[in-house]
């Protein structure tokens, strides 16, 4: 039997990225996000370009009433869910005193709240399955912060802080808890990427990621090199390193 996973946000960015890196494996797959067209068309290319099963929901975690009842419904169209991948957010570059609270306060509602209430319905409906898997895409910005990314790093070090906190609580329930740590990925979210380092495409990234979902590994950096070498540097290194970004 297949594995089977559900993707939030997989209309674009790392979520569409993994949505084929598991299409390619035969992987049975249910696609949420808030563009209901995006996600016909990518459900559509999928299933005549690998032939997996693709079921799609439009989801936005920002209704985070909804998500209580649009997840599950999700999971009983594909029938039995292996693994849901928390991967929904979105950034903006923001500084601090510049006027921007509303665009912070977005970022910490959809990257954070929206992910919070994800999680409680994934938990939900694995505690009733009594087994399962739940993904968490964090960020690097969880550990090191980021210059014009503060709200951002603030919601990626939350839910952080939250997966670990959910591991432990279910650590008797069957629920294994895989947190994913990109580095920086060229995607649409973030505009010149390119000029942070050891950037990588979605792609590259999709394929590590989906060998240590695969794997249920607890706690992933994407790139592993060099990101996972210099660990414990994250968070100490010189505010001058980082200064050139803002």
């Amino acid at each position: 039997m297949p594995n089977t996973l559900i993707i939030t946000g997989a209309s674009a960015g790392i979520g569409k990225a993994l949505a084929w890196e598991f299409a390619r494996r035969n992987c049975r797959l249910g696609l949420t996000g808030r563009r209901l067209e995006a996600l016909e068309q990518l459900q559509s290319e999928l299933q005549a370009q690998t032939g997996v099963e693709v079921h799609i929901a439009r989801i936005d975690v920002d209704e985070t009433d909804s998500v209580e009842q649009s997840l599950p419904a999700l999971c009983t169209k594909l029938g039995d869910v292996d693994s849901i991948v928390i991967n929904a957010g979105i950034n903006n570059f923001t500084r601090v005193g510049n006027g921007q609270l509303a665009d912070e306060t977005a970022i910490i509602r959809t990257n954070l709240i929206g992910a919070m209430a994800t999680a409680n319905a994934a938990v939900s409906y694995f505690l009733e399955r009594g087994r399962g898997q739940i993904v968490g895409i964090s960020s690097l910005a969880s550990l090191q912060p980021i210059p014009s990314q503060a709200a951002y790093c603030a919601s990626k070090a939350g839910i952080s802080m939250y997966l670990d906190a959910l591991r432990i609580e279910h650590k008797d329930n069957n629920i294994d808890v895989t947190q994913i740590r990109p580095g920086f990925i060229k995607t649409e979210i973030m505009e010149n990427i390119d000029r942070y380092p050891f950037a990588i495409s979605a792609e590259q990234a999709a394929k590590e990621m989906a060998k240590a979902i695969l794997a249920r590994r607890k706690d992933v950096f994407v790139p592993r090199f060099p990101w996972s070498l210099i660990r414990p540097a994250l968070g100490h290194l010189p505010d001058k390193i980082w200064k050139r970004f803002k």
